[in-house]
């Protein structure tokens, strides 16, 4: 599947609920992705792109961006604390923040750095023991905990469980945005994003359907 029907089928979601073109952004996931696919991306136009691991990232993405100046690079996977400064000063968002020692940490560094990349609190909807994420019933008070701390919290973001139905995961966390006024969902990705922006998705995570199958690290 290429960008350009990823992106036709975007719009025809967009129309089909009513929402308005451009509403949704299309994070490209390029992690674990060689070079030369990321750059085929990059000349067609696509500027959003996401990466897992903040070593990769800083691996892959600088030199990108000095050709590329417009990038808009998300961080989605889970982040440890002493990769925190790494993530701040690579990506222009956040997508796994899930603890308080992480957003006491954050805080602490945007203080320092003068900025702070925008930031999506992750809600473990399955409440599954290997995933990370805040508990769905813990929410509320994590979003007010680091509202506390002054953090640009825009919104939210989950992975559903793979065995169950998607949708029942995308509307609970647009019930809790909305009851803390948050208007960012990071939620769907390559196999049920129509279902994430019916929904009310704001930012899909779309991976090997835009790049192809992973190409495995060697050894």
């Amino acid at each position: 599947m290429s960008l350009q029907e990823i992106t036709d089928r975007i719009h025809a979601s967009e129309r089909a609920t009513g929402r308005a073109e451009g509403a949704v952004k299309l994070i490209a996931v390029s992690k674990v992705q060689p070079n030369d696919r990321v750059a085929a991306v990059l000349e067609q136009g696509h500027r959003i792109f996401g990466e897992n691991r903040v070593q990769e990232a800083a691996g892959k993405w600088p030199a990108f961006m000095e050709q590329y100046t417009d990038v808009d690079l998300h961080l989605i996977g889970p982040l440890q604390t002493n990769k925190a400064r790494q993530a701040m000063e690579l990506g222009n968002a956040i997508h796994s923040l899930d603890r308080p020692k992480l957003a006491k940490t954050i805080a602490r560094l945007a203080q320092e750095m003068g900025r702070c990349p925008d930031l999506f609190i992750q809600v473990n909807t399955g409440e599954e023991d290997q995933k990370a994420g805040v508990l769905s019933g813990e929410t509320d008070a994590f979003v007010a905990e680091c509202r506390a701390l002054d953090l640009p919290v825009q919104g939210l973001m989950c992975i559903p469980p793979i065995d169950e139905e998607p949708a029942l995961h995308f509307a609970l966390l647009a019930k809790i945005a909305a009851r803390n006024g948050l208007q960012g969902l990071s939620m769907g990705m390559s196999s049920d994003f129509e279902t994430a922006i019916a929904l009310g998705a704001t930012h899909i995570r779309v991976g090997s359907a835009i790049f192809g199958e992973r190409v495995k690290p060697q050894g």
